[in-house]
């Protein structure tokens, strides 16, 4: 396929898809590079299936009952050419799509730096029922369905989950990554352009998952260093009890900051060693459980 070809044809596929703002409308590097790897996968893929779909109807066509030039040969049984024809160009698609998978997989590893030489922003996530608390260490603050980044710094997440196995995703960054009690996982990600992207809950956890959803805000670094001042300036702090409390099963949480957080909390969540939040009178899957006390 040519280059004006794959051109055009990378046009069809957008007016067709005119308005996604998700995998297909990057806004950091890891981004751009998932959705390099599903294009060129498409292509690919159309390279075998283009082809068989013309030659279904051309054969339809050539070989109808009213066609007499048409040759019949019911004697016919094998062809050597043909079928290396019929083998090879599959074998070269798998081929093409699994060394794609393979560097795509190796080149997109969660665990790897997006940069050597950039200091990233550390963020220790916790997925609870239904919310998603966010912990900046450095910082010393923390927020709930609130995600706030630097535009242009690399940001190193570091995952756990309060016991339901969930999965982080901000489509428009790239790379969800799952989250498990007593365990962590690591993801790279970077914004590249200020602007407001949707994050949510890759992963079904229960009543409250519909609604398991945050806001990605990526600031100017000026004004990153502004809301950070702004958190600090508040007067709540995310200490044990807090944490128990926020803990509870509960949906449609609204997007919480915390002034300051206890030390070592996220280790804490690691080695299930806080103490667990007592059940609700009526508990059935949290849809009765408390929503927890709106902080500023």
């Amino acid at each position: 396929m040519s280059a004006a070809q794959r051109y055009s044809l990378l046009l069809v596929l957008a007016s067709c898809l005119a308005g996604c703002t998700g995998v297909l409308d990057p806004k950091g590097p890891v981004g751009v590079a998932e959705r390099l790897v599903l294009l060129d996968s498409v292509f690919i893929m159309l390279a075998i299936v283009i082809p068989v779909i013309l030659a279904t109807l051309g054969f339809a066509w050539w070989f109808r009952a009213t066609n007499p030039r048409a040759t019949y040969r019911p004697t016919w049984a094998f062809s050597g050419h043909l079928e290396l024809i019929v083998w090879a160009i599959p074998t070269l698609v798998i081929t093409f799509l699994g060394g794609i998978a393979w560097f795509g997989s190796h080149q997109l590893d969660p665990y790897k730096a997006l940069s050597d030489s950039a200091k990233p922003l550390e963020v220790e996530v916790v997925s609870l029922d239904w919310k998603w608390l966010f912990i900046y260490p450095d910082e010393g603050i923390a927020t709930v369905n609130q995600l706030v980044l630097p535009v242009g710094t690399p940001v190193h997440f570091r995952l756990t989950s309060s016991g339901v196995m969930n999965s982080f995703f901000v489509p428009q960054l790239g790379s969800q990554i799952y989250t498990m009690a007593g365990m962590t996982s690591q993801v790279s990600l970077q914004a590249d352009q200020a602007g407001t992207y949707d994050g949510l809950s890759a992963q079904f956890s229960g009543d409250g998952f519909a609604d398991m959803r945050f806001a990605v805000n990526a600031l100017a670094a000026a004004d990153y260093a502004k809301w950070i001042a702004n958190a600090k300036a508040g007067n709540s702090t995310l200490d044990v009890p807090a944490y128990v409390e926020l803990a509870l099963p509960s949906k449609n949480v609204p997007a919480v900051t915390y002034s300051a957080v206890a030390n070592n909390l996220f280790e804490a969540v690691v080695a299930q060693t806080l103490p667990e939040a007592p059940a609700a009178p009526g508990d059935a899957g949290g849809q009765d459980q408390p929503q927890p006390k709106e902080k500023s």
